[in-house]
């Protein structure tokens, strides 16, 4: 579908009626404003005039990068200089009738720009102002830039992704960015639960930092009196984890007595399932150099695909898939996972539809991210500006 201002003022969805302002940039801040809108809210993305930088990231698409594409679906596009005078007026006005106001500048850059959160408040006192940050806006190192792999590698992620004993890895994928995103639309959801109480806005801080140690929280415990370098690994060992079939590859996870027994079982190995050596997890960990291969030579009977089949539901396993296979596999179809769109420049594609289902509330159809400056004049012309002084502004600068 594409986006119009009919569609927007009809959107469905628990935050149907609610604006967003979208000042972010890259990953966590735009993809959190993605997701508000999969609830429904009308989301602006505002891009300074050179755009988004996630824009100018390596793609194998021609004409747009993929990952813009993916973290900016269902929004509209306002291309806006916050540097000049007009072009701050234009945003003071828009955030006068705005709910959330999403950024993610350094704690000092705000100010400069003049778009502070006692600034907006006094304009706007209902306004969620929520800042996303790398290490939050106090501390010495507040005004860092943070991003991704810098805090996977500064809060230990990478550490536990290396090998025991090997080089530190980064775990691919942007994970500390869709964490934050999550825990941002979170946060700007319960803000919203409570200005329906009080009738007031509030500031929503976020770091990455927070985010980080948030998705550890099974690591980053530490007892009284504990040493450093205490093993912290929730990886369970043994014979969990990717192993090679005679063809393709399949995670299998075996933890329990019966998930162990229906293994050995089912791979016709039923006396490895009551050796006494091995009834643990924590002894099959410490026996893994001597169970994998035995348990590697039985599962190259079949393919991985076969042995997926076989396992059923008796053994926790899947075949290791690639990410173009989800668009068509029968699971991810049925739960309605995959939505049609199309772009004014990379043409039809196949997105993802919000994941979050509600009996009481239809979700909001995505549609397509915004071309920079896409609905620059639409945005203004809904505001109050006249044809006349959306001209002016774009022959200032001020707009494009």
């Amino acid at each position: 579908m594409s986006a119009d201002s009919d569609t927007l003022r009809n959107q469905a969805g628990p935050l149907a009626g609610i604006r967003v302002l979208d000042l972010s940039s890259y990953v966590a801040g735009p993809y959190a404003c993605s997701l508000l809108a999969d609830l429904g809210a009308e989301v602006i993305k505002i891009e300074p005039p050179g755009g988004d930088a996630l824009r100018q990231y390596p793609s194998t698409l021609d004409a747009e990068s993929r990952a813009f594409v993916g973290t900016n679906r269902s929004k509209r596009g306002l291309a806006l200089d916050l540097k000049q005078a007009e072009g701050l007026a234009v945003f003071l006005r828009l955030a006068q009738s705005a709910d959330v106001m999403v950024h993610n500048f350094r704690p000092s850059v705000p100010v400069r720009l003049g778009i502070d959160y006692d600034r907006l408040r006094e304009a706007n006192p209902r306004l969620i102002y929520c800042a996303l940050t790398g290490y939050g806006e106090t501390g010495p190192m507040k005004d860092k830039a943070g991003y991704d792999q810098v805090l996977q590698c500064f809060t230990g992620i990478a550490t536990f992704q290396g090998a025991a004993g090997g080089r530190p890895e980064i775990v691919l994928g942007s994970v500390v960015d869709f964490y934050a995103a999550s825990l941002l639309a979170y946060g700007v959801s319960a803000a919203l639960f409570q200005r329906e109480r009080t009738g007031e806005g509030q500031y929503v801080g976020l770091s990455l930092l927070g985010a980080a140690l948030a998705m550890q929280s099974g690591r980053f415990v530490q007892a009284e009196g504990e040493p450093d370098g205490v093993d912290r690994d929730l990886r369970s060992g043994g014979i969990t984890g990717i192993h090679p079939t005679s063809a393709g590859e399949i995670y299998l996870s075996a933890n329990t007595p019966h998930f162990w027994r229906a293994l050995c079982t089912l791979i016709g190995l039923p006396d490895l399932a009551i050796d006494t050596r091995y009834d643990s997890v924590r002894k099959r960990a410490k026996a893994a150099d001597e169970i994998v291969p035995v348990i590697r030579k039985a599962l190259n009977a079949h393919t991985a695909l076969e042995w997926e089949a076989i396992f059923g539901e008796q053994v926790p396993c899947c075949a290791v898939r690639s990410i173009e296979e989800m668009f068509s596999h029968p699971q991810v179809v049925e739960q309605g996972l995959v939505a049609e769109m199309g772009h004014s420049t990379v043409g039809r594609y196949s997105g993802l539809r919000q994941p979050l289902k509600f009996s009481g509330a239809s979700g909001a159809e995505p549609f397509e991210a915004p071309a920079l400056g896409q609905h620059t004049a639409e945005i203004l012309a809904d505001a109050g500006y006249s044809a006349e002084e959306i001209e002016t502004l774009r022959r200032s600068g001020a707009i494009s």
